[in-house]
Order: structure tokens, then C-alpha cells, then sequence
């Protein structure tokens, strides 16, 4: 699986968080979120960090929800 990227993030003056995906807007975080967010950021890989955060990204079961009888 390829790593996640075009992720950035801007920390506002009034503490809150925006994340955005290929320049579009994709969540914004504020008060202790934010905080545990840059704290996350910071700590480890951001890029992966946003996409977990924001919710995308791929989990291993696409191919499995494909093929189920309800999706065909």
C-alpha cells in the first residue's frame, strides 16, 4: 500500500486546526482535538497521521466489499 501524501495542515491563530487534501478543505479541529492532533503530528509520520484523522484512508477490505452479493 502506497503511503498516503497532499496532505498539509495550517494551525490557525485562534488554535484550531485545518486540514485540507490537494488543497481542498477535508476537516478542521479545534480546542483539545487540535491539540492532540499537533501533538500526534509531530510525533510520528503527519502524513499519516492526516489521513488517519481525516478518515482517508484505505483499510486492506475494498476488494472484499466488491465482491459481497449487496454490492454487486
Amino acid at each position: 500500500m502506497p503511503a498516503p501524501h497532499g496532505f498539509d495542515y495550517v494551525t490557525r491563530a485562534d488554535g484550531s486546526v485545518v486540514i485540507t487534501h490537494h488543497g481542498r478543505s477535508a476537516t478542521v479541529l479545534r480546542g483539545q482535538r487540535a491539540a492532540t492532533f499537533i501533538a500526534e503530528a509531530e510525533a510520528g509520520d503527519p502524513q499519516e497521521v492526516m489521513a488517519r484523522w481525516t478518515g482517508n484512508y484505505r483499510r486492506g477490505n475494498e476488494r472484499t466489499a466488491r465482491n459481497h452479493p449487496r454490492n454487486r
